[in-house]
């Protein structure tokens, strides 16, 4: 799963390049654990709904803002365990650009977060901050965080650097009874290296603790309630906050939203179908170019798309970076371009620099993908957070068999069929994961009188138009705005339509007309 949008150099996603996530990505759970009964999962959801006097401390704190790279920043100090308030404590990294209206002007802070998960969101508020229109500037402190695990905040570490390499360059769509021991061992590796290295917060990234978190945030905040931009992952982190916390829902604008009663071979399948579409998309874009690595038509640049990968299987390119480009870094290039069409012209590059033995392009848009800053080096733990959190939120995914029988059937009918297979595969981590949250897949269900704007894109690739409408389904204070065009997310892009409508909402909470679409 995967949410990254480089464009605006924003990771936003829930996607899953395989390859980096597996990657993180911009990719992709000891024994799955057995779903509660039903009364034991309400009387769990019951007990996350309201704060008690053991949490009266967390929300009763003060933010000691201070300098920072990234303008003003806190800690806000939160339970490690929401079950033990009482028990230890992590300290979560918070920074702010403050409203640069009068005080009549303010309306309050916006929290926001540019999806994963396990995408750091720190530094996200003073871009926005910089970048949205003045009059939401004016009326909104911008306050980025990142969550529990992520970046600053007690992040977690599965793997070392020479580790995070290799797992990314794992072949992600095994052909043999070898290379799926290969895989199935690496993710286990992955995931006993969690609660190896990061025995304290491994248990304790899931996104309903996140959550909690939030709502602790709201507070210290000084907010009776809480207005969030979310994107991608972090309209999933609203949905379940409308759920928990339904009387302080506040302005919600939920860009790129998830399907959250899907399980994560659902979420998986549909991202599959919706990265085969961009990249038909791409292919038909390409086909009429004069750079175009591949002469004829969107057809052809597909089957030359499909022997490029397949070459890369056994035959891997120089790439003048002291390794050679194999098929799972290929694999993460592409599925990286696919979230905005303003990628596709470096993707044509790097596509004809490999076509003539060169596979330095797509390594480098790899390499900043995953985040790799040197070799063996990374920017962020996101390589860690991703499948530690996605994991974790989800019931366990189908052992190598059942990853196999998916594979194949993805396959089948794609226009790019690894592709197809790698999102399948790209899951390894998730049927070997330690744990896994007692709350399962289900629709959202908020008894919020909130209006919240809701934004799809018709091709968005990671988060598909009809997670959209079936958030908007069920949500019944929600509205859909639809944009019909390419890329994962929309607000803060391009179109002038979406941003105009947004700002509109976030300032004055007026919800565009049913059934409103930008173009």
């Amino acid at each position: 799963m995967t949410y990254r949008d480089p464009v605006r150099t924003r990771l936003v996603s829930l996607a899953l390049s395989a390859s980096l996530a597996v990657t993180l990505a911009p990719t992709a759970l000891a024994p799955s654990a057995t779903a509660a009964p039903d009364d034991a999962q309400a009387a769990s959801e019951t007990s996350l709904a309201a704060p008690d006097t053991g949490l009266a401390r967390f929300y009763t704190q003060t933010l000691d803002w201070e300098s920072c790279a990234e303008g003003r920043c806190a800690w806000l100090t939160v339970p490690l365990d929401y079950d033990d308030p009482a028990g230890e404590t992590i300290r979560l990294r918070v920074s702010r650009a403050a409203a640069t209206g009068t005080a009549d002007q303010r309306i309050g802070s916006l929290v926001v977060n540019p999806g994963g998960p396990g995408v750091p969101g720190l530094d996200y508020a003073s871009y926005l901050s910089a970048s949205l229109e003045k009059k939401v500037s004016r009326a909104y402190d911008m306050v980025g965080f990142d969550p529990r695990g992520v970046g600053q905040s007690a992040p977690i570490s599965c793997l070392t650097g020479a580790q995070t390499t290799r797992w990314l360059r794992t072949d992600m769509t095994p052909d043999t009874a070898a290379e799926r021991a290969v895989l199935m061992r690496r993710a286990r590796a992955l995931a006993d290296g969690c609660l190896r290295r990061s025995p304290e917060i491994a248990r304790h990234v899931g996104s309903e603790e996140t959550v909690r978190d939030m709502d602790i945030l709201r507070e210290a905040l000084g907010d009776d309630s809480l207005n969030l931009l979310g994107y991608s992952y972090g309209t999933y982190l609203g949905t379940r906050y409308a759920e928990l916390f339904p009387d302080r829902v506040g302005r919600f604008v939920l860009d790129g939203a998830v399907d959250p009663s899907l399980d994560i071979m659902e979420v998986s399948k549909d991202q599959s179908d919706g990265f085969q579409l961009a990249l038909t998309r791409f292919a038909k874009d390409c086909s009429g170019r004069p750079a175009c690595p591949w002469k004829g038509s969107a057809k052809d640049v597909l089957a030359g798309l499909n022997t490029l990968l397949a070459d890369l299987d056994t035959n891997p390119l120089p790439t003048h970076r002291g390794r050679r480009l194999v098929q799972s870094e290929a694999i993460n290039a592409i599925f990286y371009a696919m979230y905005s069409p303003s990628l596709w012209p470096s993707l044509r590059t790097a596509l004809r620099q490999a076509v003539i033995g060169d596979g330095l392009g797509l390594a480098e848009m790899a390499a900043y993908a995953s985040d790799e800053l040197a070799p063996n080096r990374y920017g962020s733990n996101m390589a860690s957070a991703f499948p530690a959190i996605a994991c974790w939120d989800a019931p366990a995914a189908p052992d190598s068999a059942g990853l196999q029988a998916a594979a194949t059937r993805w396959a089948a009918d794609a226009p790019v069929p690894l592709m197809a297979r790698a999102m399948s595969w790209s899951n390894a981590p998730c049927s070997v994961w330690y744990g896994h949250s007692s709350v399962p897949p289900a629709p959202a269900d908020s008894d919020t009188t909130s209006p919240i704007l809701i934004i799809g894109g018709t091709y968005d690739p990671a988060t598909p138009y009809a997670w959209a409408q079936a958030l908007n389904r069920q949500l019944p204070t929600s509205t859909l705005l639809t944009y019909r065009g390419d890329g994962h997310t929309v607000y803060g892009g391009g179109s002038g339509c979406v941003n105009g409508i947004v700002d509109d909402y976030l300032v004055t909470g007026a919800l565009p007309k049913v059934g409103t679409t930008c173009r």
